[in-house]
């Protein structure tokens, strides 16, 4: 249903804040008897630990772990809240995208905190699971704060330290009532092809050649466009130069034709997203390849 961003400071009292909106929306929601569920996913419930984030081999790890645990939450009847630094752009940015792929409402809530608050609350932490000191005054100099100005961080809810409370009417719209943007281009998953597309390609590429060098032989080298008999399905067309083919010139169309193709299957789509890898598609496209490519 919804995808809750929060992001802040290390130790600015996120969680606190997480914890306080999930009170509020289970309320609203038992009071309005919807059946959803409200789930808080944050590094501890990962158990992923605070060392994670002194080097950045070990935070792309954790970052990973938590993009994929989110993605295995996200729902059409769940408000996911996820409570993590989230401080980067970009990581922002993809869990947008994500969430936009589920078709699911999204709004940011940043927790706003001094950097000597954070390092105090961090220090006093009872649990013992704060920041080290070091890693603690990296993570501040390098967030990047959020802004109502760009569509991944909207709408854009900002809550001081001062706050007694989350702006829950206003969450509360943001989450049940905004349009859900649909997915776009950049957020769509990308068509994949099929395990035996490159050996489709390879058999289908191989029987067309040997088809024009058969008809070949049969008719001479007549020219002009042609159907050929590759089975009883697979008759596909293509316009040869009135002049003998070699078998060489053939094969090196062929592999022209192929290294083209692979390229398609390695990113998974081609033709702006459509992708078909079935025997006839194959051999219709290599016969327009050698129609195109064959000189006179």
């Amino acid at each position: 249903m919804a995808l809750v961003t929060f992001s802040g400071y290390p130790s600015s009292g996120k969680t606190h804040r997480a914890i306080q909106l999930k009170e509020h929306l289970e309320r609203r929601l038992s009071y309005n008897s919807q059946e959803l569920k409200v789930v808080i996913l944050s590094d501890d419930s990962l158990n992923i630990d605070r060392s994670s984030y002194d080097d950045s081999r070990s935070e792309k790890s954790a970052r990973a772990s938590l993009f994929a645990a989110m993605q295995r939450q996200m729902g059409r009847d769940t408000i996911l809240i996820v409570d993590a630094p989230n401080y980067i752009k970009g990581f922002r940015y993809q869990l947008y995208c994500a969430a936009r792929e589920f078709k699911l409402r999204v709004c940011t809530v940043y927790v706003v905190a001094t950097a000597e608050l954070c390092r105090r609350w961090n220090s006093e932490r009872p649990d013992g699971r704060g920041y080290n000191a070091e890693t603690l005054d990296n993570l501040i100099a390098r967030y990047e704060e959020p802004s109502s100005m760009v569509r991944w961080d909207s709408p854009l809810f900002t809550i001081p330290w001062s706050e007694s409370d989350v702006p829950i009417d206003s969450i509360w719209k943001a989450v049940t009532e905004d349009n859900v943007k649909p997915p776009n281009v950049g957020t769509q998953a990308v068509p994949k092809a099929p395990s035996d597309a490159l050996h489709t390609l390879e058999h289908v590429s191989t029987l067309v050649v040997s088809a024009i060098m058969a008809e070949q032989g049969l008719s001479g080298a007549s020219g002009g466009r042609i159907t050929l008999s590759l089975s009883e399905t697979l008759k596909p067309g293509v316009t040869l130069p009135a002049r003998s083919l070699t078998l060489s010139e053939l094969q090196r169309m062929k592999r022209q034709f192929v290294t083209v193709q692979k390229k398609a299957i390695t990113l998974g789509t081609v033709e702006k997203g459509k992708v078909d890898w079935s025997e006839e598609s194959v051999a219709n496209k290599f016969g327009d390849y050698l129609s195109e490519n064959l000189k006179g």
